[in-house]
Parts: C-alpha cells; sequence; structure tokens
C-alpha cells in the first residue's frame, strides 16, 4: 500500500465493562489520519475506508487529527478533500468525529480566525460527518457517543491550550447511560473523571512513532508511554488508544507501524 507506512493492520479488541448496560456494540475507531502528500495519501486512506466498510460495524469514531501539515517533505491536503475521502463511511448507528490538536493548529483557517474555528469541522459536516465537540449524540436504548475537543490544542503536552470541556460533553447524558466516549488525547483517562465511561476512544500517541526495545522517547503524553497504545483499564472504565494511520514531523515509523481497531464492547 502507498503511505501510512504500509498496510496498517487491524487491531481487534473484545472489550467488557459493567458500565455497559446495553447490547454488543461493535465499533470501527480511526485516528490520526495526518493526510499529506506522499506519506499518508487519499489514495492510503480510500483503501482503509474500503476495509472498514468490509467489518460493516454498528458505529464509526474518527478520533481526530485529520490534517498533516508539517510533516518533512510532505504536501498539505485542506480538510475538504479530506471530508471527502471519509464521505463513504457508513455504518447503522452513525459515523462520528471528533477533534485533534493538529486539527487546530494545523489548519490555516484556524491561524487566521485566531483559532476560532477550524475548517475541519465544516468539512466533515458538510458530508454529513457530524463532530462531536463537546457535546453527545443519543443512539438510542439508553447508549450515547459523547465526543470532547482536544485537551492539547494549539499548545504542548505539558502546556496544553486546552479546547476540552468535559461538563458541557455530559451536560444532556443522562446518570444511568452506557458511554462511549471519543477524547484525542489519552491522558484524559487518568485525568479527574466528570462521569464513569465503559469505553474511551483514543489516538494522539502514534504508539511512540518510535519505538525501541519498547522505549518510546518522544510520546507526547503527561504520562510518558503508559498509555502509548492498546487496551487499558481503570477499574470497570476502559480505553483503547489505537496507533493512528499517520506521521508527525517525521515520516517514519520505528516499531510502530500504524492501525485502526475493531472493538466489540459488551457488558461484564
Amino acid at each position: 500500500m502507498r503511505g501510512f507506512g504500509g498496510k496498517p493492520r487491524v487491531a481487534r479488541y473484545d472489550v467488557r465493562s459493567t458500565l455497559w448496560r446495553a447490547p454488543s456494540l461493535r465499533i470501527a475507531l480511526l485516528s490520526d489520519l495526518h493526510i499529506c502528500d506522499p506519506w499518508s495519501p487519499l489514495e492510503a486512506l480510500d483503501q482503509v475506508v474500503d476495509e472498514v466498510m468490509e467489518e460493516a460495524p454498528d458505529v464509526i469514531c474518527l478520533a481526530g487529527d485529520f490534517l498533516g501539515r508539517g510533516v518533512l517533505g510532505g504536501r498539505y491536503v485542506p480538510a475538504d478533500a479530506i471530508a471527502g475521502g471519509l464521505q463513504r463511511l457508513r455504518a447503522p448507528k452513525g459515523v462520528f468525529a471528533s477533534l485533534g490538536n493538529h486539527d487546530w493548529k494545523d489548519c490555516p483557517e484556524a491561524r487566521a480566525n485566531g483559532f476560532t474555528q477550524t475548517s475541519v469541522t465544516a468539512a466533515l459536516e458538510d458530508v454529513g460527518i457530524p463532530v462531536l465537540s463537546n457535546r453527545a449524540v443519543d443512539l438510542g436504548g439508553g447508549t450515547f457517543v459523547v465526543g470532547i475537543d482536544s485537551q492539547q490544542g494549539t499548545g504542548r503536552a505539558r502546556e496544553p491550550d486546552a479546547r476540552h470541556d468535559p461538563v458541557a460533553a455530559f451536560a444532556d447524558v443522562p446518570g444511568d447511560a452506557s458511554i462511549v466516549l471519543m477524547a484525542h488525547e489519552p491522558d484524559y483517562f487518568l485525568d479527574a473523571q466528570v462521569r464513569d465511561v465503559a469505553l474511551q476512544l483514543s489516538g494522539h500517541t502514534h504508539a511512540g512513532q518510535i519505538t525501541l526495545g519498547g522505549w518510546r522517547p518522544a510520546t507526547p503524553s503527561r504520562y510518558g508511554g503508559r498509555l502509548a497504545h492498546g487496551l487499558h483499564s481503570e477499574g470497570e472504565r476502559r480505553l483503547i488508544v489505537s496507533a493512528g494511520l499517520g506521521y508527525t514531523t517525521l515520516p517514519l515509523r520505528i516499531g510502530a507501524p500504524p492501525d485502526w481497531a475493531m472493538v466489540t464492547l459488551s457488558s461484564g
């Protein structure tokens, strides 16, 4: 496959939690597309979309960082072209997106308007993909998908320009709801929780992007490599961190191949 450092693998997870009180749900998680030519081109994205559709998930979650500006030797691809590459995604319970830090700081429109709006939101919603920026959507049967905006925003991991507002995001979610949360940065999983969430879906870390014998020297997290990839648990709360598809800074992955996730979520 041209782009994404080769063919992304499908990471499969069977997740159980007593906080999920609804029938089993099959979720496709894509994160960190960072679309740019030639490293993460739209042609490679098209193949991933085909693979997702073959899996026939109940719901599809796109957990941020669609833009790929700033990758060494890469050419910027605008948000409307990326949204066009995603518009074939369909799922019975819906396709939803949340924003990542690069959807703010890599967006020329956002830079021009003082980071009050990003072109990613308008582009995705123009093709029928709702962007859940600090809001929730009711899937029916007491189940909700909640999205929070980027914790990092335009800043750095240790000096964030926080865009997330969990209080607003959960404001319309009943207390007994079964919840899936999209939060681009996995750090929120270990922060103070507004609500108990059965499953948090995140990306951001690229699994370290460069991993040397288990050492991840550049993981963009306040917790180092602790939440860099895979399935994590705190009590009955669960977290899945995707390795993502694209790159930041260097078009290079070592020991951290790209992936997207297929998750089956069921009661404990």
